[in-house]
Parts: structure tokens; C-alpha cells; sequence
């Protein structure tokens, strides 16, 4: 892969993207109960949606977040804008998967790199999305408005912000040290 301005000596840093849907829809799961007790946890079926964009570092834990109301050109754009604000020092490698709304509007420092069709377990960014749902504050909850969905994800992605280490152990998959040589 070549960058057009072969005279820009900034460094090169490489990111995962993906985008996942949060919502109202009861995520259900397993969950300890002292002997002879019974876990009560609510169920409902409520298709209000919100889409959580990120793009995570495997080599430094970096990642840039951005909650959204769909997914779709115009949104993708605003979050590459967004990102590309935040990391204007650097020439990105942006790996993403092949959704219809991707690289309409890369900007001047994110190059993309197309994992192959139907490959979400490539993806480091997928198993991001699986750690928020799992110790985010998703699971066994109901939710009774999108507001407490966007409050539990904000949480959810400040906490995960602040902690690089576990992005790093979830995203940086041995392929891609090796590949890529980073970590």
C-alpha cells in the first residue's frame, strides 16, 4: 500500500474500524445465584437502536469512538472526520470490512485497507464490541429508554478509553504481530 505524498515523514500507525448496534433488545446471559436462589432478569423485545463507530490500535491501545444514530455514508464520514482530528500527526492504515458505507469519505491522513468479504472474525474491533456487552453494564439489563442505552455505552466507552492495556490484549491478535510486526 502506498500513500500518495511519499514526501509526508509522519509516522504510519495502524487502526481496526467497525461499527456495532446497541439497543433496547434484552442481551440475556448466565450470572451466578447463591444455591437454591434464582437470577430474575427482565425480557423485552424493542427495536430501538443506537450504532457505536470505533477504531482501535493493537499496538498502543489508542481508539476513537463515536455514538451515532445509524450506519450509513453520512455517518461514517463524520466519525473519519472526527478521527482524523484526533490523530493529525500521524499517516493511518485503517482496516475495515467492505460495508456498502465504507471509504466514501476518507480523508487526507486514513488510507484504507479492505479486509476480505464475509470475514468478521479478522476484525479485532468485533471482539471490542463483545467486551462491552459483556462487562459494559449490557447484560442481563433491561433498558427502558434509548438515554439509559447511550448513558450504559458512554460509560462503557470512557472506561474503555481509559484503559489501553485491555484494548491492546483484545485487538492485537498474533496475526497481526506478525504481519504487521507491531507490539
Amino acid at each position: 500500500m502506498e500513500f500518495k505524498n511519499r514526501e509526508d515523514t509522519r509516522p504510519v500507525k495502524l487502526f481496526f474500524q467497525d461499527e456495532a448496534r446497541f439497543g433496547r433488545i434484552d442481551n440475556i446471559g448466565s450470572r451466578w445465584v447463591p444455591p437454591g436462589g434464582r437470577a430474575k432478569v427482565g425480557k423485552q423485545i424493542i427495536r430501538q437502536y443506537t450504532y457505536l463507530y470505533g477504531a482501535f490500535c493493537p499496538e498502543t491501545g489508542e481508539n476513537c469512538t463515536l455514538i451515532l444514530p445509524c450506519a450509513n455514508s453520512d455517518c461514517m464520514d463524520i466519525f473519519l472526520e472526527e478521527f482524523s482530528s484526533q490523530f493529525p500527526g500521524y499517516r493511518i492504515v485503517m482496516c475495515m470490512d467492505r460495508a456498502s458505507w465504507h471509504g466514501n469519505g476518507i480523508t487526507r491522513n486514513i488510507v484504507p485497507l479492505f479486509l476480505p468479504a464475509h470475514s468478521p472474525e479478522l476484525n479485532p474491533a468485533e471482539n471490542v464490541w463483545h467486551y462491552i456487552r459483556e462487562s459494559g453494564g449490557f447484560k442481563n439489563r433491561t433498558f427502558n429508554s434509548m438515554d439509559e442505552v447511550e448513558d450504559c455505552l458512554c460509560n462503557a466507552v470512557t472506561n474503555l478509553l481509559a484503559d489501553r492495556e485491555t484494548v491492546k490484549s483484545i485487538t492485537a491478535y498474533p496475526w497481526i504481530k506478525k504481519i504487521f510486526k507491531v507490539i
